[in-house]
Order: C-alpha cells, then structure tokens, then sequence
C-alpha cells in the first residue's frame, strides 16, 4: 500500500515548526471531526493542508463485514506494510464498542484462539491502534453516533506491546483527541505480570481485564501456554496489588467450553478464587474457530476434533453456581459469530 495508506507518525515531524495551537487543531479535525482528506480541514492555512497532504495520507484500507443482525461490523484493515489485522465494531442498546487490535497476530498460542494460531508478525503502532477507532468513528458520523467504548481485546496481547497501547490510549484519552473517558477504555490480558505491575503505576485508571478460561493451573496450562511461565498464584498476586493501588475493579473474562471446563466442580474452584473485593466474571460462550491447535496432555485439540461451545443448561448452571456462592457474575451478549468477529475468531 506504501505513501497511500495513511500513517499518523508522521504528523508531529511535519508540526515541529509550527506554533504548538497547530497540532491540537489537527488534532480536533482528525479525531473530533473525523475528516476524511486534509482539505475538510479549513481551519488551517492552505499551504499547511498542503504539506500534511503531500506528507501523512488519510485514507484507511479496509474491507467490511456485517453480522446479519447489523449489530457488528468487523473490519479488515491493511497497514502500509501490507500486513492486515482485524478489528470489530459492536453495537448494542445505543451503545457502540470498538474491540481493537494490539499486534498483527499473536504469540501467546492459547488453544482456543484462531489469532494464536496463525502465529505473530510483529507490534502496532500507537497510531496502527488508533486508526482501528477512528476507522468506524468516520463510519458512525454518518449515522450522527459516536464511539462510546474501546477494549484493547482484539488481536494479540497488549501487553507484550505495553508503550504503543498505553501512547494509544493516552490519544484516546486526549481532551484534544477523541476525549474518551478512562472509564470507557479498557485493555484485556492473558495474564502478563509485569506488564499488570507497570499498569497499576499508571496515573490513570483505565479499566483492567484477565482473560482467565480456567480455575486450576493444570487445565489453565494446558488452555493457555502463558500459565506455564506465570501460574495463578504470580497472576493473583499481581491482581491483589492492583486492586490495592487502583481500588478498581477488575473483570475476569471466562469462556465456557463444553467438557473442558464448564462443570460445577469449575464453577466452585473458580469462586474460591473470586473470593477477593472488586472482582467479577464475565462469562463467554466458545465461539468456535475452524480448528482447535493440538493441546500437550491432550484436552480436546487438533483439526476433527473442535472444542464446541457449552450448552445454554450448562451456562445457566455455571453461572447459578457462581452467584449462588457470593460471585458478582455477568455473561457477555454474542456479537458477530456469523462473520467470525467474535471473541477467540480474529484472523487478519
């Protein structure tokens, strides 16, 4: 795609030798008026518009696709190297979610991820991260919506990735950026520690999720290769601090996966784990993927023998067993299956 495909880095190079009021006009045409070319940006000097023409294109290659339901678009979007990430848009009851992508692919390998599968190519940009939001921003101004809230839970794991999503969320967070509240940005991650230390010395407090999928450290181990080098021990120690230092809650992303680990016996070990303040479980149907990578010690992996979603029974029960043991528990609406834009689905 190469000088054609719009790269946002370049913008302070090209603003150096402007007064300092220039950036955060530019600033507010790309990320509070969503303009499309330089030349909606009447604001500033005509040879100004010029130069960041000639210099930092605009335009964003994406493809669209969309759920039946209309709720979810999911977006393929090709970076100026030509690589390509997914990232999804979710609208429900007036709200609208844009789920974001941290890497092209991903290294954690998680059993039950199509991402992990294909392998990782390389880091984002925090510009790469910001043009996912501001890609469906420019599609919901012509609907008069906004973007309500962004969770960094797309491709890859934002925290091997730490800087460029912490400078994206900054942006995000920007009065002159897109002024989103730090309460509607949120980054998910399988379990980093040192990256949930760094993000407990934030000075701001965006939201935190664990994206947990087992309540022992054997079937954790074998779900997740991550667990293999931080167990859930490091991991909810890590937790406990930054509960200590944030006094923020914390959501712990479970999905459910049909005799794997959905049983009740699950639903009880996962409470005694849930047994500490400002923690709750976000409760996640499996959404299949076109094959499970094989698992070392052989729960339910390799192509011809998928891991399939738990029952609505089970989820039910799952989930009564939690409440009925004290668990502040919630289970996330599915958006996108039919288009692959579902949680575990991302490919690029």
């Amino acid at each position: 795609m190469g000088d054609n495909t719009m790269n946002l880095s370049k913008l302070e190079d090209i603003l150096k030798d402007e007064s300092k009021y220039r950036l955060a006009q530019v600033k507010k045409a790309l990320f509070y008026h969503f303009i499309e070319n330089w030349d909606e940006a009447t604001v500033l000097a005509k040879v100004l518009r010029e130069k960041l023409r000639a210099n930092c294109d605009l335009e964003i290659h994406a493809k669209d696709s969309v759920s039946k339901d209309d709720r979810t678009i999911k977006s393929l979007i090709t970076l100026s190297d030509g690589l390509k990430i997914e990232t999804v848009l979710m609208r429900y009851q007036g709200r609208n979610t844009v789920c974001v992508s941290s890497q092209v692919g991903c290294p954690m390998a998680c059993a039950f991820c199509a991402t992990g599968h294909g392998g990782f190519k390389r880091n984002l940009t925090q510009w790469e991260i910001v043009e996912q939001v501001l890609y469906f921003s420019r599609l919901l101004k012509k609907d008069n919506e906004h973007i309500g809230n962004v969770v960094v839970m797309g491709m890859g794991e934002p925290f091997l990735n730490y800087d460029n999503v912490l400078s994206a969320l900054r942006i995000l967070n920007d009065k002159d950026g897109f002024n989103l509240g730090v309460r509607k940005l949120s980054v998910s991650t399988c379990g980093i520690i040192p990256g949930i230390k760094r993000f407990a010395e934030e000075k701001e407090d965006f939201n935190l999720a664990i994206s947990l999928h087992a309540p022992n450290d054997k079937l954790r181990s074998k779900l997740m290769p991550v667990n293999q080098k931080h167990n859930l021990s490091e991991l909810f120690d890590a937790i406990d601090e930054y509960i200590k230092k944030k006094d923020r809650k914390v959501m712990f992303e479970y999905l459910l996966i049909k005799g794997v680990n959905d049983s009740p016996e699950h639903a009880r070990e996962l409470a005694v784990l849930m047994r500490r303040p400002l923690c709750f479980v976000n409760l996640i149907p499996y959404n299949s993927i076109e094959f499970s990578p094989p698992i070392k010690g052989g729960v339910r992996g390799g192509v011809g023998n998928k891991f399939t979603p738990s029952d609505i029974q089970t989820v039910q029960s799952f989930k009564k067993t939690l409440l009925d043991l004290g668990v502040w528990t919630t289970e996330r609406f599915r958006f996108g299956q039919d288009i692959k834009a579902a949680c575990g689905q991302l490919v690029g």
